[in-house]
């Protein structure tokens, strides 16, 4: 174990009371993979505006995003922020399908044991074979599809006991925010290996939606693709929280965060 690299987590700084992960893919992918040969208990999430917003309305799951080791940029608007407010300089945000990938290259690389946890089996299959077809090396050790419901503790317990018998180093969880931040957080001491909840990366690299062109990638625009593929599902998310992270951003800018604050949150504003 002598010769593993040395785990510094990257980094963070607080966006709205959210202490966020001033990173580039590089960084996230070596932490992890650092992890990951050790088996270290870890968990890392990318967070868009949705969920700096979420986190930044709801105290406790605000509580839970700041325990995290790592809280990646994954939306461009989180990354601009951490540039203005907090001079991070950073070229890119950190995509969690994108950084999914890059973990796994690196994971068949390193003979570092992966599982897969969430969405369907159905999903499941179809990602297990997409992933094996990128990295013809890559050890996916286990996966399974958890019922839509919660978990009794008993059905918990024995999950993490799953995934600690395949040997996995990395699992990725795929069940929503906050549902899969939720578990992660409430697993991090029974799960030996490095969480990292990516959310809509199942559904991405199993073919089961699409991924937005990368000019709007670029720019910032991902949620308007988004919202044209499920705009029932997604209008109120978008228009809501969009706002609301402009509000934020502006009330930073001109020194407003407390008094914008109280409206959507009951405690801790901007951090400058």
């Amino acid at each position: 174990m002598s010769n593993l690299l040395p785990i510094v987590w990257p980094k963070k700084s607080n966006l709205f009371g959210v202490k966020v992960s001033a990173t580039d893919y590089h960084e996230v992918v070596r932490t992890v993979i650092a992890a990951g040969l050790r088996r270290q208990s870890a968990v890392v999430t990318f967070l868009p505006v949705h969920g700096i917003v979420t986190a930044a309305q709801d105290q406790e799951y605000r509580k839970l995003i700041n325990d995290f080791e790592i809280v990646a940029p994954d939306g461009q608007p989180v990354r601009w922020a951490l540039n203005l407010f907090h001079g991070a300089g950073l070229e890119d945000r950190v995509y969690g399908p994108h950084a999914m990938r890059r973990i796994c290259l690196r994971a068949a690389q390193s003979g570092i044991g992966i599982y897969l946890y969430g969405s369907t089996p159905d999903v499941l299959k179809n990602l297990s074979d997409r992933l094996t077809d990128w990295f013809p090396t890559l050890k996916i050790v286990g996966m399974e599809a958890p019922p839509f419901r919660p978990l009794t503790p008993e059905e918990n317990d024995a999950a993490c006991q799953r995934i600690n018998a395949s040997g996995a180093g990395i699992v990725f969880i795929g069940l929503g925010c906050p549902r899969q931040d939720e578990f992660a957080h409430a697993n991090r001491d029974k799960i030996q290996a490095v969480q990292c909840c990516v959310g809509a990366a199942f559904d991405f690299h199993a073919g089961n939606k699409k991924m937005a062109p990368e000019f709007l990638q670029r720019h910032g625009l991902e949620w308007l693709f988004r919202l044209i593929q499920e705009p029932r599902r997604l209008w109120k998310r978008y228009f809501v929280t969009n706002s609301l992270f402009i509000g934020l951003c502006l009330a930073s800018v001109f020194r407003l965060d407390a008094q914008f604050a109280k409206f959507i949150t009951p405690a801790e504003g901007q951090g400058a």
